[in-house]
């Protein structure tokens, strides 16, 4: 037995270089190419393989130590290894790569290119079964590249287009449209093909080495793999996240999970990271692709490619019969312009709403007359500031008011259970000129009306700047919704799931009231509250509504 110490390989042009990971402890047995820590420098972070397998030692390095080539990771008890494989040679890239110089079956390895067939095949695409092909993109005799898609496949919720593992001629397609397809089932056969994986090591010692080598050094292994075969034909992928390599704006996942999401074909600059830093995890990964095919998210692309109608607009995906086909230009003349984006995603969302949840709307006034005056008086006492204090502000602190009181307004379903919310987020439906936006404040229970007015002003103005982030416009437990500036008196506003109610509210107008001797004349403000049968029932309801009112015609009532 000898003890090899496991050094940095070349990372490339990286002088030092933060531990954001430790990957194995003292007393794990590690396999070569094994990955014993994550390192991150500032545009990029990348893992670093254990060039000998053996036993760990001891660690020599911790989280947050800075390193760089050369710098000692940790001290393995390699069993029966030969003299010559101690850490100098993991430490001297250059001999490596006159290793693989010297051994073509380690060029092989550091850049696996095949002339052969290639099968590739369906990856794990969550726990779905049978899920229909409805789009083939591309047709024998293309020239496919890594990750590009081959089709889009469709569950009862979702569709995700299915990329390829490898880069080659498309020499066979083995699917077709309305193909039911599962995880395995053979896709279509490649000729020329390199895999955007490093294919298995050669027995060969040499070979080995050399592999072992290209997974910390992939810049070196390709140089050495140009050398030996200057007239090749086939370039060797790059990878999507090469260590070494300027990368500018990449989401903070590691290479293993970069890998993992290609095979899926997850946008991981659309996933959240839970990882250390919001690093993106292979759990992270898996949960987007579980909601994306349960429907629950959209990506991107979806949310452009999704019809106005919604997913399938036709009305098909319902059991409906087919929407009507006119050709209206016969009965007169037409101009036709295209849905804009903002419209195209929250036309979809809001089919989605309105047709899954069983919605109910309650109708009522509220007597505004004494909160009107105060709202008034308020804001000539604060004409200085530049500050202005809408109905909406005290509208929200209202609800808030009323969402503690009845708290099953401020949750959500998932799935069988309730999720009840310990904070009150309140967002406001924007009218721009792209169409509606919704901004959220955030912990409107923590703040006064007038720092709601202020942030309503700002995020309003941001919404019709088009420069809401999406930040801004995520985490509302509670929508209110005012056409006050317009007009009208009712309307049935449409809940924004995840969310289970929602308050709509017209324009205030003097009406006559009678007061038990006489009638009147007061504001009243008309509100609509439309909520999920699922969770609320009537009565709740009406009595939500009915404590909405007292609030707001007492405000004092906000204290209690």
């Amino acid at each position: 037995m000898a003890l090899v110490e496991v050094q940095v390989p070349d990372i490339g042009d990286f002088d030092e270089v933060t531990v954001i990971e430790l990957m194995v402890k003292v007393g794990d047995t590690v396999k070569a190419e094994q990955s014993l820590i994550t390192v991150e420098s500032d545009k990029a972070s990348m893992e670093i393989p254990s060039s000998t397998a053996g036993l760990v030692k001891e660690m020599r390095v911790a989280l947050g130590d800075k390193v760089k080539q050369g710098s000692i990771v940790l001290v393995v008890e390699a069993a029966g290894a030969p003299a010559a494989a101690s850490a100098p040679a993991a430490a001297a890239p250059v001999a490596a790569v006159a290793s693989a110089a010297a051994a073509p079956a380690a060029v092989a390895s550091a850049a696996p290119v095949s002339s052969g067939p290639v099968q590739v095949h369906v990856p794990d695409i969550g726990d779905f079964k049978d899920v229909v092909v409805i789009e083939v993109m591309v047709k024998p005799g293309d020239n496919i590249k890594v990750e590009q898609s081959l089709i889009t496949v469709e569950s009862d919720k979702a569709s995700m287009e299915i990329p390829s593992s490898h880069a080659g001629v498309l020499k066979e397609l083995k699917v077709k449209l309305g193909d039911k397809v599962n995880i395995g089932d053979l896709l279509a056969v490649l000729e020329g093909a390199s895999a955007a994986a490093a294919a298995p090591a050669s027995p060969a010692p040499a070979a080995a080495t050399a592999a072992a080598m290209a997974s910390a050094a992939p810049v070196v292994a390709v140089v050495a793999a140009t050398a030996v075969a200057p007239a090749a034909a086939v370039a060797p992928a790059a990878p999507a996240h090469a260590p070494g390599a300027l990368t500018v704006g990449l989401p903070h996942a590691s290479p293993s999970v970069r890998k993992f999401a290609r095979e899926l074909g997850v946008p991981l600059d659309e996933v959240k990271g839970n990882g250390p830093k919001g690093r993106i995890t292979v759990d992270d990964v898996q949960a987007f692709t579980k909601a994306i095919m349960s429907g629950a998210v959209q990506t991107k692309a979806q949310a452009a490619k999704a019809p106005a109608g919604g997913s399938g607009g036709d009305g098909a995906a319902l059991g409906l019969i087919p929407w009507p086909k006119v050709d209206f230009a016969k009965f007169g003349p037409i101009e036709r312009k295209e849905l804009g984006r903002i419209k195209k995603i929250s036309g979809a969302n809001l089919l989605r709403n309105a047709i899954m949840i069983p919605a109910v709307t309650n109708h009522d006034d509220a007597d505004i007359t004494e909160l009107e005056a105060f709202r008034v008086s308020t804001n000539k006492e604060n004409e200085k500031s530049g500050i202005k204090v809408t109905m909406l502000a005290f509208l929200i602190k209202a609800c808030v008011a009323a969402l503690k009181k009845y708290p099953e307004f401020n949750s959500s379903l998932d799935g069988d259970a309730l999720v009840y919310k310990n904070y009150w987020h309140i967002g406001f439906a924007a009218d721009t000129p792209n169409g509606l936006m919704v901004p959220v404040i955030k912990d409107c229970d923590k703040k006064g009306v007038l720092q709601i007015s202020q942030e309503m002003s700002e995020l309003a103005k941001k919404a019709r700047d088009g420069k809401l982030s999406p930040a801004e416009m995520t985490g509302a437990t509670f929508t209110i919704s005012s056409l006050g500036g317009i007009g009208g008196k009712y309307f049935t506003p449409i809940i924004n799931a995840p969310e289970v109610a929602i308050l709509g509210v017209c324009k205030s107008t003097i009406e006559p009231v009678w007061d038990g001797k006489a009638f009147q004349p007061r504001l009243m403000l008309p509100l609509s509250l439309t909520w999920d049968h699922r969770v609320i029932d009537g009565a709740a309801a009406a009595r939500f509504n009915a404590f909405l009112g007292q609030i707001l015609s007492d405000f004092r009532r906000v204290l209690l």
